[in-house]
């Protein structure tokens, strides 16, 4: 169907509900609520029940990295599952007892795991290395004959400006 054609079917449908709503004999105070609406309160992060579970799931967590050689907790392909379980068992649990997730407690809990199974998992240090003879003298010589041409242009069209205007 033509973009075209879809636009003006839209058009068509929208006439179509305004004119059965207009037919209906309903006002728009009729079709809206304007008293005020009661706001639910928001319970009370609960904590130090958080920690509890949070601690909860730090065990699971444990028990299923026992299963993992401790020779591949730096390569996420081997618990990859595990600490999406982890992540989602924090989230949960802090959601069932009415705290936002993340949160600094979570957050505090998650390092302390960090720093438990992977703090030997270190990034190691790239070692910048300067590019061949041929490629430097290339990329500083281009710009330095571009703006060479350039300047040389810009002198040249000076002198023959009563011939371009």
């Amino acid at each position: 169907m033509d973009t075209n054609e879809f636009v003006v079917l839209k058009l068509l449908f929208l006439a179509f509900l305004v004119n059965t709503w207009m037919m209906s004999g309903t006002s728009a105070s009729d079709t809206f609520n304007l008293e005020p609406t009661i706001t639910w309160q928001r319970r009370l992060c609960n904590e130090s029940r958080l920690r509890w579970e949070v601690e909860v799931c730090g065990e699971d967590f444990k028990k299923d990295m026992a299963h993992v050689d401790p020779e591949q907790w730096c390569n996420l392909t081997y618990f990859m599952s595990e600490y999406h379980l982890f992540t989602l068992c924090t989230e949960t649990k802090s959601h069932s007892v009415d705290c936002y997730w993340p949160n600094p407690l979570v957050e505090s809990y998650i390092i302390h795991i960090h720093k438990h199974f992977f703090s030997n998992c270190t990034v190691e240090e790239v070692i910048w290395m300067d590019p061949p003879d041929d490629t430097l003298t290339v990329l500083i010589l281009v710009p330095v004959f571009l703006t060479l041409a350039m300047i040389a242009l810009v002198v040249w069209c000076s002198k023959r400006s009563d011939l371009l205007a």
